[in-house]
């Protein structure tokens, strides 16, 4: 799986889930239940893993919806 974004804005993360399922993408919320531990203050951000091969369209559907500014350089990954 491969990083296509990371965030501590919670509607973010939920507008991009809606995105993805609304595409047919398999995605998964990695540290989406830090606040448990860190007490709600948004210190880990919530990264959103896509399938290796999956991956373009992710991206391609993001840039589409005007959120290519919070995808992860391609340069990291």
């Amino acid at each position: 799986m491969e990083e296509l974004l990371s965030t501590n804005d919670p509607v973010l993360v939920s507008f991009v889930e809606s995105l993805l399922d609304e595409a047919g993408i398999d995605h998964f919320v990695a540290d989406a239940n830090m606040s448990i531990l860190e007490g709600s203050i948004a210190v880990i951000p919530r990264r959103i893993l896509i399938a290796r091969e999956a991956i373009g369209a992710a991206r391609r559907l993001l840039r589409d919806a005007g959120l290519g500014h919070e995808l992860k350089p391609e340069a990291d990954r």
